[in-house]
């Protein structure tokens, strides 16, 4: 095989976009056959040296995977928890690719998350600039406080500064919708709390333009070429 920029290598094992690559590849936590490099712009030939990162011996993969999967409740969004709890991975081990997931689902929350090897994508798709819409259901105790849409939609003070939602929807006496473009920790249940709403259940439907659709719990499907090309034209890829 011919020789390939680094940083190139490094997006096609799905681990980060090329440009997170280069800041890997700065940051002195790529090596080569065992020497560090911080060469940007660098090509090697990846059939005939060992490149890895943080120590990990990466695999280039020229076929990419976009899956989206109905997370439970209960599991990490991480691929590999070294307690032993619930992870992504779990829902996918017959899957041979080296998959990575597109932002987190905090532990108690539930719904879509995508996976794939696509660094580039992933890299896209969690970044604030191209602010993705995510919109969640939220079934709630007790009843709405008075005013909550118009609160949640102008902005709410948070720890962390203002947070607002895009869009609100009553579904039904106990569940509403509700959209946001963030990705701040907690940010959904943060909002729900500071304006007296109490969360019994957060689900994720839609990702950007991918929808959760009939996925049922704990299972997966891949994206069909429809859904894929709206969210790469989402990310102006």
């Amino acid at each position: 095989m011919a020789e390939m920029r680094l940083n190139k290598i490094i997006a096609d094992a799905g681990i980060t976009s090329r440009r997170g690559a280069d800041e890997l590849i700065s940051d002195g936590r790529v090596t080569v056959d065992g020497y560090v490099v911080r060469e940007l712009g660098k090509k090697v030939d990846p059939d005939k040296v060992q490149v890895m990162v943080d120590g990990e011996t990466i695999t280039r993969s020229t076929t990419k995977t976009y899956l989206a999967l109905h997370k439970p409740k209960g599991v990490l969004s991480t691929m590999y928890d070294p307690e032993g709890r619930p992870s992504l991975s779990d829902f996918i081990d017959l899957r041979r690719e080296r998959l990575f997931h597109v932002g987190r689902l905090d532990k108690d929350s539930e719904g879509l998350i995508l996976l794939t090897n696509d660094g580039d994508l992933t890299f896209r798709a969690t970044h604030p600039s191209f602010g993705l819409e995510k919109t969640y259901i939220i079934e709630f105790d007790g009843i709405l406080p008075s005013g909550v849409e118009k609160t949640l939609l102008k902005g709410v003070e948070l720890e962390d500064g203002i947070g607002r939602v895009l869009s609100f929807r009553e579904l039904s006496p106990r569940w509403i919708e509700v959209s946001i473009h963030e990705g701040r920790y907690h940010i959904i249940r943060r909002l729900m709390e500071a304006v007296g709403v109490d969360v019994l259940r957060l689900v994720r439907t839609k990702f950007g333009p991918i929808s959760l659709g009939d996925t049922t719990e704990g299972r997966w499907r891949d994206l069909h070429d429809g859904e894929l090309l709206n969210l790469r034209n989402a990310l102006d890829m």
